[in-house]
């Protein structure tokens, strides 16, 4: 018997990378799910998820022997979010647990940004999270209970070069979870970020990325960045792989962490022993 029979999880970002690891991970535990994605590509944005992303990430559930629904949606527009738990909480009875995944990567100098690039990040990275956590918590306040796991990213735990727009909105992940763990833990309510390091998705694995870390080569490849990103922990790991994020997902919206909230869990290679306490 998995660690989540009989529960309901809703992931938003799901058509790709962890959104769509988070799911299956959570299937092959006993889970049903819900999963939403935009299903579209923002300009600015390094390569996102598509209906037949999300499509697949269905599959991948039914195939486990676990049920899913899934639902275009954007988590910029509150009412999308409210309708996804609706609907989950139609088909299935319940949202247990929310991974507010969905997120963007878009980069460069901070004078030279545009408009776009800023509004978007903050939209979607920070905006988006607060609208998924919003929908579901009235339902979550009614049952008593309930967890709810923010993507964040180690990057909002320092400032840097090019990342003005992701570090401010992954950073404002961190205060938004304290601040509503610290609301919802009378009801039963537990609140988590997750602060990962770089993963082996298409957010990581892209030219616009790859010419961050080697702007010497007009071309880079993965071979030519992979020391690059090593030296940002100390474990001189490049990249984690989708499922070492889902580990700790998994523990945080798990019964041995019912007394665990307004956490951020860094899964970093130890990048996070670099910070302040």
């Amino acid at each position: 018997m998995g660690r989540f029979e009989g529960k309901v999880v809703a992931i938003t970002g799901a058509a790709q990378g962890q959104g769509r690891e988070h799911a299956v991970r959570f299937a092959r535990e006993g889970a049903d799910v819900v999963v939403s994605d935009l299903c579209g590509q923002i300009p600015c944005a390094s390569p996102m998820g598509t209906a037949e992303g999300l499509a697949e990430t269905v599959a991948l559930v039914e195939e486990t022997g676990r049920r899913a629904v899934s639902m275009t949606a954007d988590v910029r527009d509150p009412e999308q979010m409210r309708e996804m738990c609706a609907k989950g909480i139609e088909a299935f009875g319940a949202i247990d647990v929310l991974i507010a995944n969905a997120g963007i990567g878009a980069y460069g100098p901070f004078a030279e940004m545009s408009d776009e690039t800023w509004h978007e990040m903050i939209a979607i990275n920070l905006g988006g999270v607060a609208h998924a956590v919003r929908a579901v918590v009235p339902h979550m306040l009614e049952r008593g209970s309930g967890r709810i796991v923010c993507t964040s990213s180690e990057v909002g735990r320092e400032g840097g070069p090019n990342n003005a727009n992701y570090a401010s909105a992954k950073w404002g992940v961190i205060g938004f979870v304290k601040s509503v763990a610290i609301e919802l833990a009378p009801a039963g309510i537990t609140v988590n970020a997750l602060a990962p390091m770089s993963v082996a998705t298409a957010m990581c694995h892209n030219p616009a990325t790859y010419a961050l870390f080697r702007p010497d080569l007009e071309d880079p490849e993965p071979g030519d960045v992979a020391d690059a990103f090593g030296t940002l922990n100390p474990m001189a790991v490049p990249w984690l792989e989708p499922s070492d994020v889902a580990d700790a997902a998994l523990f945080l919206a798990s019964d041995e962490a019912k007394f665990i909230t307004g956490v951020c869990l860094d899964v970093a290679g130890g990048w996070n022993a670099f910070h302040a306490a």
